[in-house]
């Protein structure tokens, strides 16, 4: 029986260990606040809380970091990275973006330690249902060693480079994903104004070839009031700040981009789903009918 260390038990982090816990694997679970990896642990089969990055990682042979950021990352490799066992790999799934994944690579380098630059596609709901999609970086040995808990997670595995380019590729498609969200919080303001409905929006789209769940599933939460944090807006924030550091992205669009995502978290739903953008760009829009407009069908 493999064992695979899970550092990290946020959503994605706590996902991750049920699934592979499920599917055979013995998981250990650590979090930096305890008592949140417990109770994970508790609710899942298979996975057993760790209390110490050391426990959690001592003869696992895959180690997977699921946490915030780079710097994060960075404080628990000064733990993780001694106590890993002899040809153990490190998966590193956090979202830090490409100068953090190749100082991380370099740490691993240091102690003699295999590693993947290997950001995931998807949230919660995916890894529930083994339907993520990685994004890795590194050797092909290295990746096939891996393969069978990535495969237990993942619907798809690209294999795009060999250094950071899965976390170059993850901050292009969270770029994608924040500016859909608020794209569509906008349109259904658009809506609104002049009295589309939502669903005969969705209906018109369904028709074609402008199809696309991602927006269907937020025009969902947008209708509901309810917004889950599938992918919370406070994490799109941060990701398009590493996008505009990283890529030196100083063109207008990505920073209105950022200044909306920015004015969703001030107003209190950075813990909610991106898709709570809604609450606050779905207003001003206000429409009068242009002049000679008929409001009712012409007689006769």
């Amino acid at each position: 029986m493999t064992t695979v260390a899970v550092l990290g038990a946020g959503a994605l982090g706590s996902a991750m260990a049920a699934r592979l816990g499920q599917d055979g694997f013995k998981v250990r679970l650590w979090n930096r606040t305890a008592a949140k990896a417990e109770e994970a642990a508790a609710a899942a089969v298979g996975v057993e809380a760790a209390g110490t990055v050391a426990a959690a990682v001592a003869d696992a042979a895959v180690v997977l970091t699921v946490l915030r950021d780079g710097h994060v990352v960075r404080d628990v490799a000064v733990e993780l990275l001694p106590a890993m066992a002899e040809g153990s790999v490190w998966v590193q799934a956090s979202t830090v973006g490409t100068e953090a994944a190749h100082r991380l690579r370099e740490l691993a380098d240091d102690h003699g330690v295999a590693f993947l630059d290997a950001p995931v596609s998807g949230s919660t709901p995916q890894a529930q249902q083994g339907a993520l999609v990685w994004l890795v970086a590194g050797e092909e040995s290295v990746l096939t060693q891996v393969r069978p808990v990535l495969d237990c997670l993942g619907s798809a595995v690209q294999h795009v480079g060999a250094a950071s380019e899965g976390s170059a590729l993850k901050l292009a498609i969270n770029t994608w994903l924040a500016s859909s969200a608020v794209g569509i919080a906008n349109v259904l303001g658009v809506c609104d104004a002049l009295g589309v409905p939502h669903a005969t929006l969705v209906d018109a789209l369904k028709a074609g070839s402008l199809s696309m769940p991602y927006a269907f599933a937020k025009i969902a939460a947008a209708d509901a009031g309810e917004y889950p944090a599938g992918f919370p807006l406070e994490l799109a924030l941060k990701d398009v700040d590493l996008t505009i550091a990283d890529a030196k992205a100083t063109g207008p669009f990505v920073q209105a981009l950022r200044d909306r995502l920015q004015a969703g978290v001030d107003a209190g739903h950075g813990r909610e789903d991106v898709a709570a953008v809604y609450e606050t760009e779905a207003t001003g829009y206000e429409t009068e009918a242009p002049k000679g407009y008929e409001t009712e069908a012409p007689k006769g």
